[in-house]
């Protein structure tokens, strides 16, 4: 999960930092109630209860599996030796299995996501309906098996960094920024947490994976290269779900580059060819493709001075995108994303989703002219997936604790250093090289406009060889940032992940 404004998607989902609010911002003294205990002094605070587990059932892929669930809390200890925050985790372990079986390590994003997107909605034993047209906050929160989770060839744990979920910092606000709010210091705590975890539960020797969606998907390079180099932790593979890889690509601040709109050009056609009822595939998807990078490029480079190669590339972007042609060529052909999502259901008075743009809600301001409204998936999805882990953790697992659960953290979105001057890209090709063994997958949604595949598409394409073709492997799937809450979407998922874990 990325957190993103709509009605602000140009400057939000275009600058070079980690992404913004939403865009009716949360009240101030939500903010406030937010970080009580993040302001307590460290004798203030009551101290979380030990790790605390119950098993459980689940049928996965068409068999019932019996497993342990457990939910804990992690230490991070700065260079003295002093507790300065408690991350808080999920894990999903089947017992009796050799110390071999793989484990994989989850991660959201935001910054300021808990894990329980992928724990309750992709990869976990148990899921909660969200993210489907019709979805409501008041939809009852409760969990059902989940046939696509992973935990039948894998352990998993879902990890919240400071912040989100239950998990805290134990320090002031300046010591907290340093330690935990900014890129780097992220990635140094969170792999010492999964040392940690690997080391207390005996499992150094096991297979190790890790899965990040959206920023998560920015983390895991990162995390899998500082594991291998500096914790002497080797990662058997890594799955990036919707993945934020580059920043700078889909930067607006340079005016003369295309990669922004060649980026977003793609998943908004495909979300108009779903609404006609085409499939998405190669088969429709590659055409749209092989203009985005010649013609397109060409036609955006000659400028609004050229009349014909902007009157050309204006006509194609309106049938691609199925907007009104008078609109886009007024636009000069540059169709921004706040604009594609409110235009496509006006009619209608609806708006799209920046993370799926079918997905659509009422516009509450349909005559006014500035967006104001929050996305229609990501308020949609709060209420759900925080109910139900909240119950999951308190009542079902039985680990007590009084404190606030942040699902979407916007305290923490707020305070992140944003300093772009690190590279997953970098550090991902970094960790293939060091180890040829490495299982490495990409996966999308064919609609997402938050993080769009074709970002993807176009990094893989400048990848050296490794001396392996296809060393890693990109799959798209219908639907959006969260395409596995498509039943279908989600299967596809888990086939490809057994594949690349060597399951099948």
């Amino acid at each position: 999960m990325r957190i993103i404004s709509l009605a602000s998607c140009v400057s939000l989902l275009m600058a070079l930092g980690a992404p913004a609010l939403a865009a009716d911002k949360a009240p101030k003294t939500d903010a406030k109630e937010a970080s009580k205990d993040a302001a307590k002094p460290d004798s203030d605070l009551e101290p979380f209860p030990a790790a605390k587990s119950i098993k459980q059932s689940a049928v996965i892929g068409g068999k019932r599996l019996d497993y342990t669930a457990t939910v804990g809390s992690i230490p991070v200890k700065d260079e003295k030796g002093k507790t300065i925050g408690e991350v808080v985790y999920t894990a999903y372990t089947v017992p009796g299995r050799s110390a071999s079986r793989p484990v994989t390590f989850a991660f959201n994003g935001g910054p300021g996501a808990a894990s329980v997107y992928l724990n309750l909605g992709a990869i976990g034993p148990k899921r909660v309906q969200f993210g489907a047209q019709g979805d409501a906050p008041s939809d009852p929160a409760i969990l059902h098996d989940n046939p696509a989770s992973w935990l039948d060839f894998t352990d998993l744990v879902f990890i919240d960094p400071i912040g989100t979920g239950f998990s805290r910092t134990r320090t002031d606000d300046e010591a907290t920024k340093k330690a935990f709010y900014n890129a780097e210091a992220d990635i140094h705590y969170l792999s010492r947490v999964v040392y940690d975890w690997l080391l207390t539960n005996d499992r150094m020797t096991s297979r190790k994976y890790l899965v990040g969606e959206s920023y998560g998907g920015y983390r895991v390079p990162r995390l899998a290269y500082y594991l291998q180099t500096q914790l002497g932790v080797g990662i058997s593979g890594m799955t990036m779900v919707s993945p934020y890889l580059d920043p700078p690509a889909i930067g607006e601040d340079d005016a003369l580059s295309p990669l922004p709109w060649m980026i977003n050009l793609p998943a908004m056609a495909a979300g108009n060819f779903e609404r006609q009822g085409k499939p998405l595939n190669d088969e429709t998807m590659g055409p749209v493709e092989l203009y985005d990078r010649t013609q397109f490029v060409q036609d955006f480079l000659a400028g609004p001075e050229d009349k014909t190669a902007t009157d050309r590339l204006s006509a194609k972007v309106a049938e691609l995108t199925g907007l009104d042609p008078t609109l886009v060529r007024r636009m000069n052909g540059r169709v921004d994303i706040a604009t594609y999502l409110r235009e496509i259901r006006r009619s209608e008075g609806k708006i799209g989703s920046v993370y799926d743009s079918n997905f659509t809600a009422y516009d509450p301001f349909p005559a006014s002219a500035d967006a104001k409204y929050n996305d229609p998936l990501l308020t949609t999805l709060i209420a759900p997936t925080t109910s139900a882990m909240v119950d999951f953790v308190t009542n079902q697992v039985g680990w007590k604790v009084t404190a606030r659960y942040n699902a979407l953290s916007f305290e923490v979105n707020n305070k992140w250093d944003r300093d772009n001057s690190d590279n997953p890209v970098t550090d991902l090709r970094k960790a293939i090289a060091i180890d040829p063994k490495m299982a490495v997958t990409i996966v999308h949604g064919w609609d997402d406009l938050s993080c769009p595949y074709y970002g993807s598409r176009l990094i893989m394409a400048q990848l050296p060889t490794y001396g392996v073709p296809n060393r890693v492997k990109l799959h798209m799937y219908p639907g959006g940032h969260m395409f596995y809450a498509r039943p279908d979407s989600g299967a596809a998922l888990r086939h490809d992940i057994m594949a690349a874990y060597g399951a099948l």
